[in-house]
């Protein structure tokens, strides 16, 4: 028995070294990962700041009373950190896992082991278990029906990751059981303190060397990382390490060497493809053609299929800006055939025309608006029969076809004459409706008028004083 003891112990020295020697070799990224709420950057509509209210996230800590959680957001903002600095925080167990590899077998197991914790301390809050689901997106029903009964009961904490909407591509089961945290991407300044803490902290950073950088490669990396803390630290352990021997000076051209491409974050599936499109719609929509080429380089930039961009843009040309600029439709449609004909990268240029030219163009959804009251209509249940004179009278295939078209007034024959041809008094809808309301602006502003004219005409000659 002394001697399996001494083996055991000897086992624990061994495993100690060997964590030394793996947290040795870690990256920086790995290393720098903050341990508390305090060291934790960014988020602070999520944990709050010292001179602010405490935050739920906060409250809940506090409290000992933390729920399942669901964080969402782009990758580098800290979604699995967070958890790790709340496991911390709590003094809770953590075991993390991810969603697509983990099974039914695995989560049994972890279930039995927080069980065993809790009894083994009472309840007490270090013998609670957080279990950690990176991808959480991916967790299918069977997984879920296994741990939605222990994580109801309190046995288990669950915290799943996604870089997707969980509304959306998360069960609803675990969606009604979690409190949702959307993670946003870090600001320029803190990007530029999580890189500074980095450069001064001696036992995990380069704080022990003689590191020196320059304000404007920190401001490189700041930008050019996007928002993901991971990839400026990267760039800095890149510079560092390849800089060689103390003293190690960094310029802007060593940063620009060593993060050579900007990440764009965007899924062409997901929330950034139509977030994406939805701002450049929308930046068209409301006279912006410097936003609206903006969104269309950060699509391009990302790999959208410019295709995608150009039927959104013929699209918008009829909904927003109609008849105001009847050019509009006829310039997106032959920006689309050139997109199709000549492909990226010089599809960018036509595409850049043709959203500027929109952008600037009157704006009018007067006829988007017509046709979709007049199918509410038809879906409602207030269809029209359609007129006998306006039947048609040609018909040989049709019984009764001698009587269709009669009573039907030509408007070529029609002797009340207006600027835009003959009007006669006859009712071609059978009910006093108004579907086009052309306003005043741009081309439609001369739609307007001849609509005007028109209903004049219309009325002069119902009641006959146009003879």
């Amino acid at each position: 028995m002394p001697q399996r003891l001494h083996y055991a112990h000897m086992n624990d020295l061994w495993s100690s070294r060997r964590q030394e020697a793996r947290e040795a070799v870690a990256p920086l990224a790995l290393r720098m990962r903050p341990r508390s709420l305090h060291e934790y950057a960014g988020q602070h509509h999520i944990i709050g700041a010292s001179d602010q209210p405490p935050t739920l996230l906060r409250r809940m800590i506090s409290a000992g009373t933390l729920t399942s959680l669901i964080l969402h957001g782009p990758p580098g903002t800290g979604k699995t950190t967070l958890a790790q600095v709340i496991a911390n925080e709590t003094g809770r167990h953590m075991v993390r896992e991810n969603a697509a590899a983990v099974g039914v077998k695995r989560i049994r197991e972890i279930l039995e082991d927080a069980a065993r914790r809790i009894e083994e301390t009472d309840g007490s809050p270090d013998g609670r278990t957080i279990l950690f689901l990176d991808e959480i997106h991916r967790f299918t029903k069977a997984q879920q029906d296994v741990l939605l009964g222990d994580v109801e009961r309190g046995i288990i904490t669950l915290i799943g990751a996604t870089t997707e909407n969980p509304l959306f591509a998360v069960n609803a089961a675990l969606v009604s059981r979690s409190t949702l945290f959307r993670l946003e991407p870090l600001s320029d300044d803190d990007i530029t303190e999580v890189l500074r803490q980095a450069i001064a902290d001696p036992q995990r950073g380069y704080g022990s060397r003689n590191i020196t950088v320059d304000d404007d490669a920190m401001a490189h990396w700041a930008a050019m990382s996007d928002g993901d803390a991971r990839r400026a630290l990267n760039a800095l352990e890149v510079a560092v390490l390849s800089g060689g021997a103390d003293p190690v000076h960094i310029d802007l051209a060593t940063a620009q060497e060593s993060i050579q491409h900007k990440a764009i974050v965007y899924d062409g599936t997901g929330d950034e493809h139509y977030d994406a499109i939805s701002a450049m719609i929308k930046s068209v929509r409301g006279c912006d053609p410097d936003a609206a080429v903006y969104w269309i380089a950060v699509m391009l930039e990302a790999g959208e299929d410019p295709r995608f961009i150009a039927r959104r843009l013929a699209i918008l040309a009829s909904e927003d800006i109609g008849n105001a600029d009847p050019r509009a439709i006829v310039i997106a449609d032959s920006c689309w055939s050139l997109v199709e004909r000549i492909g990226m990268p010089e599809c960018r240029i036509p595409l850049s025309q043709c959203a500027t030219y929109l952008a600037l163009a009157p704006k009018s959804n007067a006829a988007y608006v017509a046709i979709d009251e007049a199918m509410a209509d038809v879906r409602e249940g207030r269809t029209r029969p359609i007129p006998v004179f306006l039947r048609d009278g040609n018909k040989p295939h049709s019984e009764g076809s001698a009587r269709d078209g009669r009573g039907y007034e030509y408007s070529h024959n029609a002797s009340m004459r207006t600027s835009i041809g003959g009007i006669t008094g006859q009712d071609y809808l059978g009910v006093d409706r108004r579907y086009y309301r052309p306003l005043d602006i741009g081309a439609e502003r001369v739609l307007r008028e001849r609509l005007d004219e028109v209903q004049r005409a219309r009325r002069d000659a119902e009641t006959g004083d146009g003879d």
